[in-house]
């Protein structure tokens, strides 16, 4: 993410899972890395910079952040060679709810 302009910070808490149940996201949503801006947002696992930075210039309404489920071959930080499994990004939604934020079919896509 540094790499595509966004500053980070590197916090290993002692519970990651219960920093997913504070931020609220549902087990079916969550992956290896979760990443929690300073408003608050949340990005689960490897969601591509150009959706993190699209969801922050216009955050939807009623939404906690976005998420990569598991760690599809290919998305950004999974990279196998030539491997690339298509993936969805969910918007996940202070409701609990989730609909698909984008679907990522190709490499290109990221």
């Amino acid at each position: 993410m540094e790499n595509t302009g966004f500053e980070t910070k590197i916090h290993h808490p002692a519970d990651l899972n219960r920093v997913k149940d504070d931020h609220g996201i549902a087990p079916e949503y969550q992956s290896c890395h979760t990443a929690v801006t300073s408003d608050g947002y949340v990005f689960e696992g490897h969601i591509p910079a150009r959706f993190v930075q699209q969801f922050l210039e216009n955050p939807p309404a009623g939404a906690i952040g976005l998420s990569v489920p598991g760690m599809p071959a290919g998305s950004p930080g999974m990279e196998m060679g030539d491997r690339f499994m298509p993936y969805q990004v969910w918007l996940l939604k202070k409701d609990g709810s989730a609909e698909v934020f984008a679907s990522v079919d190709s490499r290109d896509q990221q």
